[in-house]
């Protein structure tokens, strides 16, 4: 497990902050896969599933949030490979934003070198956790895209 230490060199935020430019959550609309996705969490909770009419419904919801509730359905199969997907899912989304906005891209190039840790205090997979032992991976998704973009810059 990561344990993050509070300080200077770490920017906390929530995934699902509709204001936060580095959120999964913001009403940043890309296309990807043939579709118009109006979020990054959009395009990610819609991936969870193999059924198109229910990709669809996810996709037409009004907010992140309530594209979340709609996955919270227990009718509905998850992908069987689901948690092997799930981080280059959300890696793609979150990419295809930062290529299809400027703004959103720049604001992750300005993090420097900061550690960017998911402020959750229930998710110890996507964030830190209550005890900062959690696995921010949705952290390391922007940072890897962070580099990503920088080497793209220099070539």
């Amino acid at each position: 497990m990561l344990f993050l230490e509070e300080n200077l060199n770490s920017h906390f935020f929530s995934r699902h902050d509709v204001s936060e430019l580095l959120s999964s959550a913001s009403l940043h609309g890309f296309y990807l896969d043939d579709q118009d996705w109006p979020s990054a969490e959009h395009y990610f909770q819609a991936m969870q599933f193999d059924n198109p009419a229910f990709q669809e419904k996810i996709r037409n919801a009004n907010t992140a949030e309530d594209a979340i509730k709609l996955t919270r359905w227990r009718f509905w199969q998850r992908r069987k490979d689901w948690k092997q997907r799930r981080q280059v899912l959300m890696t793609r989304a979150m990419y295809t934003k930062c290529k299809a906005h400027p703004e959103v891209a720049a604001a992750l190039l300005n993090s420097g070198d900061q550690t960017l840790v998911e402020n959750s205090s229930y998710d110890y997979y996507w964030g830190c956790g209550r005890d900062r032992r959690g696995e921010n991976q949705f952290g390391k998704v922007l940072m890897n895209i962070r580099d990503k973009l920088r080497q793209e810059a220099k070539e």
